[in-house]
């Protein structure tokens, strides 16, 4: 078993179906189910709250009792279940209750994925996750590119076919073969009661996790307000999709070349230089809102989400045992990638109705934070003693890391 090209297969088929469910499902609901705006907008700021516990409470509790592979299969049984109730779904009362069990199970397959690439790093039996992540980049490129032809041609309806053949294909690729390590059970006696609270008894943890929350959420102004930006700034309808796709090529050429060139940085520096691409992404588009400006900011994407996402990753595989990454990855999940989303979404939609380029240039407020505590960061970490293989330091992964060394 190539543990590299299962890694890429896998984050492939589960972006493919991303690439549909993150930027249509709203517009599904809207235009195929008679949903009004406000109707959807709640029932996805509810579905928000319900992935946030489902992958801050629920994933890390079935990691310590099934493999990566049993837990990737049910929560991919359980997607395609909680989709195929959609169908028969007309009533804002029934897509609420779809939507909520879809959010339960769907957005847990992402740190399961990621769990999973952290479990095989360590083992050595993965060199390079970059190259793997680049994949589900692509993925979701392939996705909206294919779904707009065919959202033209045959209507919003094609949306959950869509997504019902994308999770089929995942449940098949699930089933066949995987790396013998990710079909291991989980050690019981490994996992105590207050696991999680003990991810906090890890050096800087807790100060890593406030970063990556920050850099994380100043992206929901852009993730909810850049499509209608765009239109304010009278860019050609034809032109918005590419001009929002360079952020996610950026973010592939990043994770192709991130384990050659960033091998060697260190964790403080990636945040750090993380958090100051995303301030001057933000600063651009405040300052010079049109098109051009806003192509080239789009390309520091790299930075603010990859490149944060990428050193997290690279902290995980360093400094957590594993038998807590499932935990480590919920908690990433749930607070830096749903809630923190979601709670400055509304504040960056109050700056939005002041004036739109205020939303952007509000992120600031979550990226200079970020900055001066990666600085500080940097500055801690460089005091702890280097790992030469004695177990002198307090790493867990002592020797080669396909992520680099700190």
């Amino acid at each position: 078993m190539n543990s590299q090209r299962w890694m890429n297969r896998q984050f492939f088929s589960f972006f493919i179906t991303w690439g549909v469910f993150l930027p249509y499902w709203t517009g599904w609901m809207i235009h195929t189910k008679g949903m009004t705006v406000s109707q959807a907008s709640l029932i996805m700021s509810l579905g928000l709250v319900v992935r946030g516990l489902s992958t801050l409470f629920v994933f890390p509790y079935l990691s310590g009792k099934f493999s990566s592979r049993t837990l990737l299969n049910g929560m991919a049984i359980g997607t395609f279940i909680s989709l195929l109730c959609s169908i028969p779904a007309n009533s804002y009362v029934s897509l609420l209750v779809v939507t909520l069990l879809l959010h339960f199970f769907y957005p847990s397959l992402m740190p399961a994925l990621d769990s999973a690439a952290g479990v095989l790093l360590q083992k050595q039996q993965l060199r390079d996750y970059g190259k793997s992540r680049s994949w589900g980049s692509i993925g979701f490129v392939v996705s909206g590119m294919m779904l707009t032809v065919f959202t033209g041609a045959f209507g919003d309806k094609v949306i959950l076919w869509a997504l019902l053949l994308g999770i089929f294909v995942f449940i098949v690729l699930s089933v066949l073969p995987a790396p013998v390590v990710l079909m291991e059970k989980p050690q019981a006696t490994k996992m105590k009661k207050d696991g999680m609270l003990q991810l906090f008894r890890l050096k800087h943890f807790g100060l890593v996790l406030v970063i990556v929350i920050l850099l994380q959420a100043a992206h929901a102004s852009y993730y909810s307000y850049g499509y209608i930006f765009l239109q304010e700034i009278h860019a050609p309808k034809y032109l918005i999709g590419m001009i929002l796709n360079i952020a996610v090529a950026a973010e592939i050429i990043f994770f192709l070349i991130a384990d050659r060139r960033f091998r060697k940085f260190s964790v403080g520096s990636l945040l750090t230089l993380a958090a100051f691409g995303s301030t001057v992404r933000w600063i651009l588009i405040f300052f010079f809102p049109n098109i051009i400006v806003f192509c080239i900011a789009q390309t520091l994407h790299a930075c603010s989400f990859a490149m944060g996402h990428y050193a997290f990753m690279k902290y995980l595989t360093k400094h957590i045992p594993q038998e807590q990454i499932p935990n480590a990855q919920g908690m990433y999940s749930a607070l830096a990638l749903s809630w923190s989303t979601a709670v400055f979404t509304f504040f960056g939609g109050y700056l939005y109705e002041i004036e739109p380029r205020y939303a952007f240039i509000g992120m600031i407020i979550c990226t200079i934070p970020s900055m001066l505590l990666a600085i500080f960061y940097r500055k801690l970490a460089a005091k702890v003693p280097e790992d030469h293989g004695d177990g002198s330091s307090n790493q867990v992964n002592h020797g080669y890391s396909p992520l680099g060394v700190e």
